[in-house]
This record gives structure tokens, C-alpha cells and sequence, in this order.
């Protein structure tokens, strides 16, 4: 299991983002979660600036395991990054 610290982006509506979350809790992974629609004002505008600057795309969802950064649900990179 990694000890990398995870940070999910997401949107609470996306499914992408709801099988990026279910694998992590699959795997009992520890992850701090930014659901960036529920966001308001000053919260909601942080959680986009810190977005852009690993994903000038800002899309969902967006995973930073250590230092790296994974755009998308994709098990196979997701995995690997946690060392699984």
C-alpha cells in the first residue's frame, strides 16, 4: 500500500470520478477529497486554481498520488502510481 499522500479532485456527479473513489476505497487507499461543485466562493475558486495548475484542462477526475499526476479513470495508472 502507498504512504504517497492522494488527493482526489472530483465532481459529485461525475462517474468517472464516483470509479476513481470506489477503487481507492477498494483498496483502502487514504485520500483527501475536493468535490469541486460543492464548493462555494473563495473554497470553490481554490479548489480550480489548484486544478489548473496540474491540469490547464481542469477536468474530472483529477488525481495526484505523490507527485504525480493522473487525469482521468485510469485503473491501470492509478494502480501503478499507488504501487499496487
Amino acid at each position: 500500500m502507498t504512504d504517497k499522500p492522494v488527493k482526489v479532485y472530483a465532481l459529485s456527479t461525475c462517474s468517472h470520478c464516483r470509479n476513481a473513489r470506489k477503487l481507492l476505497d477498494t483498496f483502502q487507499v487514504k485520500y483527501d477529497l475536493v468535490e469541486v461543485d460543492l464548493c462555494t466562493g473563495d473554497e470553490r475558486e481554490r479548489a480550480i486554481n489548484d486544478v489548473k495548475k496540474v491540469n490547464p484542462q481542469c477536468s474530472f477526475p483529477t488525481l495526484i498520488i505523490g507527485d504525480k499526476v493522473i487525469v482521468g479513470y485510469k485503473e491501470d495508472e492509478i494502480k501503478e502510481a499507488l504501487g499496487l
